[in-house]
């Protein structure tokens, strides 16, 4: 493995993990309704564009610690074409957190992007 490719696998694991939770949030608060881990993935792996392949696995942890954290509720419920599922929702603190760590994201990108294009 080259170097840079050992910094890059850094760098995108220390930005993945500050960013999933917000991403889990966001679709949540989207949501019409409840929604299960699996779905959940399969809608951000849509978006990606492969992006994320390989690293759905990753997503339940976070749910649990936002669950953990009263930003989300989750309830299992049986189905009738495999084994009960988990269905997670977000709570009122969750929307109120999602709006605040969307606008610091949007700051932080804005800021990033500006130093990026050489600019501040």
């Amino acid at each position: 493995m080259a170097e840079t490719e050992v910094h890059l696998k850094k760098f995108q694991k220390e930005l993945s993990s500050g960013t999933v939770a917000l991403v889990l949030l966001t679709v949540l608060a989207q949501a019409n309704e409840p929604m299960y881990g699996y779905q959940i993935a399969k809608r951000l792996e849509h978006s990606a564009d492969g992006a994320l392949s390989g690293k759905l696995s990753a997503l339940y942890p976070v749910l649990r610690n936002l669950c953990s954290a009263g930003l989300l509720r989750s309830q299992v419920e049986p189905s009738v074409s495999g084994p009960p599922r988990r269905y997670y929702r977000i709570t009122a603190l969750g929307r109120a957190v999602a709006e605040e760590w969307t606008a610091t994201w949007t700051a932080t990108r804005r800021f990033v992007d500006s130093v990026l294009k050489g600019t501040v």
